[in-house]
């Protein structure tokens, strides 16, 4: 198996934002201002072709193999999601969707990995362990000392994954009032 990670592109729409939508699931919804699949689609397209949102392809890295898609890491700094909020909340009632509130999902000082998302025919491969260990590895060469993430607290085969990578739960998280523990890799 010969994997590499790079950075997304806009012609990567295709394979990324399914995997997006799988990861994410109503919160693209509420993202897009959409209710049905196809809609909900086309605009989290338009969104990751942006370049001034969470979910650009420029926070988009790729794990690819023979030119497939295989698995997908979002992932950004803390200080630019304030920016990259408000161009959502400026789109979303520039098209009349509903307004939302977004929930802070990481501090300041922390680079936050938002979606990791591997493809159903990829996974158990070690795939969504590559891309953790690629932002591990990006977030130090960019000379952060944090790396965080939110991991529903439910979800505890997730959260042992992440401490054996490292990271520690340091604090309860509420998103869309769901509970999260947030966790952060200390270098």
């Amino acid at each position: 198996m010969s994997i590499t990670i790079r950075q997304a592109q806009p012609q990567d729409a295709h394979a990324v934002v399914p995997l997006i939508i799988d990861a994410i699931g109503d919160i693209a919804n509420r993202l897009t201002g959409e209710q049905t699949a196809k809609a909900v689609e086309q605009e989290l397209t338009v969104l990751f072709k942006r370049e001034d949102n969470r979910h650009s392809y420029l926070n988009t890295f790729v794990a690819v193999e023979n030119e497939q898609v295989l698995g997908i890491l979002v992932y950004y700094n803390g200080v630019e999601v304030i920016h990259m909020d408000a161009n959502l909340v400026k789109w979303l009632e520039e098209k009349n969707a509903p307004s939302i509130i977004i929930d802070k999902e990481a501090h300041e000082d922390e680079y936050y990995i938002d979606t990791i998302c591997v493809a159903p025919e990829a996974r158990g491969k070690g795939i969504g362990t590559l891309l953790l260990q690629f932002a591990i590895e990006e977030t130090q060469k960019r000379g952060y000392t944090k790396l965080s993430l939110n991991v529903e607290t439910q979800k505890e085969d997730a959260r042992r994954l992440y401490e054996r990578m490292g990271f520690v739960i340091t604090e309860p998280w509420s998103i869309i009032d769901e509970p999260f523990h947030h966790m952060v890799k200390q270098f």
